[in-house]
């Protein structure tokens, strides 16, 4: 019974319905990596231990019946940025250090309604608001392949977990790259599906057009049984689409001879880590040898995302955390008799530097006299973006990128600079910008670290992205690789 907590979804699947192990036997194997290791790596916020076992309990007496799916009885890791009834949802950030949600976000519900078993909350940056997983108003969380470096962000703590071997797989949310840009520093596979694929409700709110969950697995058929479950309309959502239901697992092991595959040159950036270069550059050499026809095409407006991205989502980001006054929920600052000082002390204490920052680019952007100078022009901007986009997908079925411009740094290494620091998400934003589906899959390694490559499709074509990914991950080893902590 060793080592079963490295199993993916899918292994686990049949080990379960088989009755070779038990969802008890499975989940107590995590719960014991999870105390082996969780010291050092610092991947969870709240772990729940007894509902875990509860649940594989529950999960077992489902598979003895013969009902159940893919993800029942098999441990998750839930991102703290989605509500989970009965247990603290803190978005990593002291405003909500006490918060206990009295219901599940969509996706939870959902992961539950199929047996899924909860082994606790992920750590991520405050809000979702960074890229290392260093904002956390709690603790770091530390790459499990090197722990003086970061897992990346927001959703650090569901890579590394999943990385570290403490969960099977987790579900995190992207809104500019947080879910594949951590999967690739930590050499797991990241999807980050078409915005409206996935129910937003229950997400606490970041920037709003531009949040989607998606999960992060040890295989390209983990994140496919994963979205299967997620993916759908949600009438509580006003966002989400209708779509009729798709087997995201359908099409993995079909061949993607004749698949046309663009790669754009906008994405391999100045001052782009050489090793991580190389890597990207080889596994488009093996996309070709696996029959992808793969050709140069050119995004220009790409250029425009980074600064379109930071006028946005701060934007976003302003209005959404004004609901955080003290008042309702959260951290209430009680020590004055006048409104107005409480309310400024609430956020003031409440809120770390980082989302004070971009509450306040954002509030800067949308003041008068600045909003059609900035969010209007981004939002213009944007427009391009997409249409760009729209364009090259006329040709190409798929475009193939770096995940990260480098692979995990130092931590402490840009945090005196968050210019440098929102230069890491430069090859993901694109992707949220024109709520296109985009995926990481391991390509390599760069002085020991993993690195990332990023498929990204038009609107809805996840299934061409997993099975691009998948054709790509059977041809090499890169995913099966583990780190020794």
């Amino acid at each position: 019974m060793a080592d079963l907590n490295w199993l993916s979804i899918q292994e686990a699947h049949a080990q379960l319905t088989s009755r070779q192990i038990s969802s008890v036997e499975l989940t107590q194997a995590c719960l014991d990596r999870i105390d082996a290791v969780e010291d050092r790596v610092q991947s969870f916020l709240t772990l729940t231990p007894e509902t875990a076992l509860s649940q594989a309990a529950v999960a077992d007496r489902m598979l003895g019946a013969g009902e159940g799916g893919p993800l029942t009885g098999v441990p998750v890791q839930i991102k703290d940025v989605m509500c989970t009834e009965g247990v603290p949802t803190t978005c990593a950030s002291r405003m909500l250090e006490n918060f206990v949600p009295v219901y599940n976000a969509t996706a939870v519900e959902r992961l539950m309604g199929q047996g899924a078993v909860m082994l606790g909350k992920g750590n991520m940056d405050e809000f979702a608001m960074g890229s290392s997983c260093e904002n956390s108003a709690f603790h770091l969380t530390r790459n499990p392949w090197d722990l003086d470096r970061v897992p990346g962000g927001s959703s650090g703590g569901a890579a590394a977990s999943v990385a570290a071997g403490e969960a099977i797989y987790a579900l995190g949310s992207d809104t500019g790259g947080s879910v594949r840009q951590p999967a690739a520093l930590c050499g797991v596979v990241g999807l980050k599906p078409t915005y409206g694929l996935v129910s937003r409700y229950g997400l606490i709110a970041f920037a709003s057009s531009l949040d989607q969950i998606g999960p992060v697995g040890r295989s390209v058929m983990d994140c496919a049984l994963a979205l299967n479950a997620i993916a759908g309309h949600d009438p509580r959502d006003a966002t989400s689409v209708r779509r009729e239901p798709t087997d995201y697992t359908a099409t993995l092991g079909q061949d993607i001879k004749g698949m046309r595959l663009g790669v754009p040159e906008e994405y391999f950036v100045d001052g782009m880590d050489s090793g991580a270069r190389k890597a990207v550059e080889e596994a488009v050499s093996t996309l070709e040898g696996l029959g992808a026809s793969v050709r140069p095409v050119s995004l220009p407006t790409t250029r425009y995302a980074l600064a379109c991205y930071y006028i946005i989502a701060p934007s976003e980001c302003s209005a959404n955390l004004a609901r955080y006054d003290g008042v309702k929920y959260g951290y209430s600052y009680q020590d004055t008799n006048d409104m107005w000082e409480a309310m400024e002390k609430t956020r003031e204490y409440g809120f770390g530097p980082e989302v004070t920052r971009r509450v306040m680019l954002g509030t800067y952007a949308l003041s008068s006299g600045y909003y059609d100078a900035y969010y209007l022009k981004a939002q213009r901007a944007r427009t391009l973006i997409r249409q760009d986009f729209d364009r090259v997908f006329q040709d190409v079925d798929a475009l193939v990128t770096p995940t990260s411009p480098v692979t995990a740094f130092k931590i402490g290494e840009k945090t005196g600079d968050p210019v440098l620091m929102y230069l890491i998400d430069v090859c993901t934003l694109p992707v949220n910008i024109a709520g296109l589906p985009g995926l990481s899959v391991p390509c390599g390694f760069s002085d020991g670290l993993p690195v990332g490559m990023q498929f990204i499709g038009p609107h809805f074509s996840e299934e061409t992205l997993l099975r691009t990914a998948r054709a790509y991950e059977a041809a090499t080893e890169w995913s099966s690789a583990r780190p020794e902590i």
